[in-house]
C-alpha cells in the first residue's frame, strides 16, 4: 500500500494527486477505447461475411425444390413425401424439372449454356448432382419366435455395425455396388441416425432425358429396398452476380418403423472471399483482429504469472479465457477453410462430368460463422461488464473520499437519528426542561440500553469500532489537504466490505434505537 504509506508520512502534494487522477482517467479511457475498437472490428468481421443475397438465394432454391408439387398432384412435394411411391414421383417430377433449365420460357436458347444447366437462368449447376443410398443388412435384429413363421427378415436401425456393404440388385453399375468415399465431409446427423459418407452412389447425366430414364430403371428394378435407411441428393450452384455458392442437400430417411422422414440443408456461402475492394477491407480487419488477439493473450499471460492460482478464482477471468479460446478457434477455422478452398476449388471445377463436393467446404464455413457469432456475444458481455465496473468504481470511490473524513462519525449519525426520533414522538421539550431532566434521562436511557442490547451485541459493536479505527488509520491522514485520495483495487475491496458491514450495523442500530425509544417512552409514562 504505497499510497497509504505516503499519507502517514505526511501526505502527497496536491499537484501530484491531481496529476495521478488525470493519469488514471486517461488510462481508463484508453483501455475502453482500445476494447471498443476491437469490438467494432469484430462486428465488421461478423456482419461483413453475410448479406441479404444469402437469404434470398436460399429462399428461391428452397421454394423450387421443396414446395414445387408433382404435376397432377398438388398435395405431393418433397416436404410431404411419406412413401416410396411419393419419393419416386418427386424424383421424376419436381427434382428433374428443377435441375434442368436448358431453354428460355419461350423454348428458345437464350445464350451458350456450354453443356451446363442454369437454374433460374442465373445459377450455374456445378458438375452433376449425386444420389447416395445407405442400407442395413438383413437379420440385424431378432424376430420373436412366435412371429418367425410370419416374418423371417428383420432390418434394424442404421448404425455403422449394421451397414450393408454387399452388392445387390443388378450388380453391374455403381448404384448397385457399395462404394467407399474419400470425402472429407463430416457424418450427417439425421432424425434417426448418424450416417457415414459411403454407400450405393450414382451421378445424374447432363441430359434431362437420360436422367429420367435412369430414375425409371431404378424404380422398376427396386433400387429402394426394405434395408434402405437413407437417401441423399447433393448438388451445388454458383451465382456469379452475387458471388455466392449454394450447396444443397435433400435427405430422405427410411426409419425402421416405416414411412419417410424428409429434411434439407441449404448453405449459401461466400467461398471466394477476396474479390472486391470491400473484401480486401475485410481482410485488413482480419489482420487487425489477429493483432488484437496477440496483445490480449500477452496481457492474460502476464496476469496469470502475477496472480498465479488467484487468477482462476474470478469468473470474469474465465470469460476472458473463453473469449481468447473462441478467437483462436475462429482463426483456425478460417485458415482451414481458405486453405481447402485454395486446394480444392480448381479440382472441383476441372471436370464438369463429375460430382463437385462443396458440402465439406460449406460445412466448415458455417461453423466458422457460428464461432464468430458466439465470440462477439461474449465480447459484448465483457464490454458491458467493463462499462458497469468503471462507472461503479468511480462513484463508490468518490463516495469513500467523503466517507473517510473525521466528521463522518457513527456517533453523530446516531445522535441525529435520536433527536429526529424525539421530535417525531413529540418528546423533545424546551431547553430548560431538558437541562432539568438530563440526569434522569441518562439513567433511563442507560437502563433501556442495557435491557435492549445483550453482551454479544455489545461485543460486536466494539469489534466494529476497532475495525473502523484501523481503516481510518490506514487510509486517512489529516495532513492531506486534498479531498481526493487514490484507492488501489485491494484497498477498494476492503473499503467495500467495510461499507457493507457499516450498512448492516446502521440498520441494526436503527432497530435497537426504536426499541430504546419505545422502552424510554414507557418508562416516562
Amino acid at each position: 500500500m504505497a499510497e497509504a504509506s505516503r499519507w502517514r508520512e505526511g501526505g502527497t502534494p496536491k499537484h501530484k494527486l491531481k496529476y495521478r487522477r488525470e493519469v488514471e482517467i486517461r488510462t481508463t479511457l484508453q483501455e475502453l477505447l482500445v476494447y471498443f475498437i476491437f469490438l467494432i472490428n469484430l462486428c465488421i468481421l461478423t456482419f461483413g461475411m453475410v448479406n441479404p443475397h444469402m437469404y434470398y438465394l436460399n429462399k428461391v432454391m428452397s421454394s423450387l425444390f421443396l414446395d414445387t408439387s408433382v404435376p397432377g398432384d398438388e398435395r405431393t412435394n418433397f416436404k410431404s413425401v411419406r412413401s416410396i411411391t411419393d419419393f419416386w414421383k418427386f424424383m421424376e417430377g419436381p427434382l428433374l424439372e428443377g435441375l434442368y433449365w436448358d431453354s428460355w420460357y419461350n423454348n428458345k436458347q437464350p445464350y451458350n449454356l456450354k453443356n451446363s444447366s442454369r437454374i433460374y437462368y442465373e445459377n450455374i449447376l456445378l458438375g452433376v448432382p449425386r444420389v447416395r443410398q445407405l442400407k442395413v443388412r438383413n437379420n440385424t435384429c431378432k424376430v420373436y419366435s412366435s412371429f418367425q413363421s410370419l416374418m423371417s427378415e428383420c432390418y434394424d436401425k442404421y448404425t455403422y455395425e449394421n451397414e450393408d456393404l454387399s452388392d445387390f440388385g443388378l450388380k453391374h453399375d455403381t448404384e448397385w455396388k457399395y462404394s467407399t468415399s474419400n470425402s472429407n465431409s463430416p457424418w450427417h446427423w439425421g432424425f434417426v441416425g448418424m450416417y457415414g459418407n459411403g454407400g450405393y452412389i450414382f451421378t445424374l447425366s447432363k441430359s434431362k432425358y437420360k436422367t429420367k430414364d435412369k430414375f425409371i430403371d431404378l424404380r422398376l428394378n427396386s433400387w429402394i429396398t426394405r434395408g434402405t435407411r437413407v437417401i441423399f441428393i447433393d448438388f451445388s450452384l454458383y451465382n456469379a452476380n452475387v458471388n455466392l455458392f449454394c450447396i444443397i442437400r435433400l435427405v430422405a430417411e427410411f426409419p425402421a418403423t416405416g414411412g419417410i422422414l424428409t429434411s434439407w440443408q441449404f448453405y449459401s456461402v461466400k467461398l471466394l472471399r477476396y474479390v472486391s475492394y470491400y473484401d480486401y477491407f475485410i481482410a485488413s480487419c482480419e489482420i487487425t483482429f489477429c493483432i488484437f488477439l496477440i496483445v490480449f493473450t500477452t496481457q492474460e499471460v502476464k496476469k496469470m504469472k502475477e496472480f498465479k492460482s488467484a487468477y482462476f478464482k474470478s469468473i470474469w477471468n474465465w470469460i476472458e479465457l473463453l473469449l481468447l479460446v473462441l478467437c483462436f478457434m475462429a482463426i483456425s477455422f478460417n485458415t482451414y477453410c481458405n486453405i481447402q478452398i485454395f486446394l480444392s476449388l480448381g479440382q472441383l471445377l476441372e471436370n464438369t462430368e463429375k460430382y463437385s463436393d462443396f458440402y465439406s467446404l460449406a460445412y466448415w464455413h458455417i461453423y466458422y460463422n457460428n464461432i464468430i457469432a458466439i465470440t462477439i456475444f461474449f465480447a459484448w458481455i465483457k464490454n458491458m461488464f467493463l462499462a458497469i465496473i468503471n462507472d461503479t468504481y468511480s462513484e463508490v470511490k468518490a463516495d469513500y473520499s467523503i466517507a473517510r473524513r473525521p466528521d463522518f462519525e457513527l456517533g453523530k449519525m446516531i445522535k441525529k437519528s435520536y433527536k429526529n426520533a424525539l421530535e417525531k414522538l413529540k418528546l423533545k421539550k424546551d431547553q430548560k426542561d431538558e437541562d432539568r431532566e438530563m440526569k434522569r434521562s441518562r439513567d433511563l436511557v442507560e437502563q433501556a440500553r442495557r435491557e435492549g442490547f445483550d453482551e454479544n451485541e455489545t461485543e460486536s459493536a466494539k469489534q466494529m469500532k476497532k475495525w473502523k479505527e484501523r481503516l481510518e488509520k490506514k487510509y486517512y491522514s489529516t495532513e492531506t489537504e486534498d479531498d481526493y485520495q487514490p484507492v488501489t483495487q485491494q484497498e477498494f475491496r476492503e473499503l467495500f466490505l467495510y461499507a457493507v458491514e457499516l450498512e448492516k450495523e446502521l440498520h441494526y442500530v436503527s432497530l435497537k434505537l426504536n426499541q430504546v425509544m419505545r422502552k424510554f417512552s414507557a418508562l416516562q409514562n
